[in-house]
């Protein structure tokens, strides 16, 4: 998937709006990342220069990090958590029917608009099973439920897009 690019003055922005006094690599990612949905390359140099770090260390957190992204994500990004208390309760046969349903494999990139990943533990161990469908947090789910809530973020998304259009 392409993206528009960052001009050099449009990237340096960016990193001069977040890379305040006190603020740390970390700290300035997660907010480019919440403007942006993802953290474009464009931004790795400036950052490096503001923070007097190389582009490596730069580019190895965000790539080290499974949570920052260098591409903008899918339409709809399911996580589905695929620990211990979540295994136990369901989510490995939650897998493979959210496979089944969307067409899409389990952290193999974008397909059809919609990106399934992995997640090792949201927090929610006593909801087991839980994911995230486009960051928003559900609990308790059941093959049923990913359908709906699933089925509602598509058309939300594609309601959004045509208002957009």
């Amino acid at each position: 998937m392409t993206h528009p690019q960052l001009s050099d003055a449009a990237a340096e922005e960016v990193v001069r709006r977040h890379a305040v006094q006190g603020a740390t690599l970390m700290t300035i990612l997660h907010a480019i990342q919440d403007e942006a949905g993802f953290v474009p390359p464009e931004v790795v140099a400036p950052l490096a220069r503001a923070l007097s770090l190389s582009r490596a260390e730069v580019h190895g957190t965000i790539t080290y990090y499974h949570h920052f992204r260098s591409a903008p994500p899918a339409r709809v990004t399911v996580q589905l958590c695929r620990a211990e208390s979540c295994r136990s309760l369901g989510s490995e046969a939650l897998k493979d029917h959210i496979e089944g349903h969307t067409g899409c494999h389990f952290d193999s990139g974008h397909a059809e608009g919609t990106e399934l990943e992995s997640v090792y533990c949201l927090g929610q161990c006593a909801l087991s099973p839980n994911m995230t469908i486009n960051g928003e947090l559900h609990a308790k789910v059941t093959p049923q439920k990913f359908a709906r809530l699933y089925n509602a973020a598509s058309a939300k998304v594609n309601a959004d897009s045509e208002v957009t259009a």
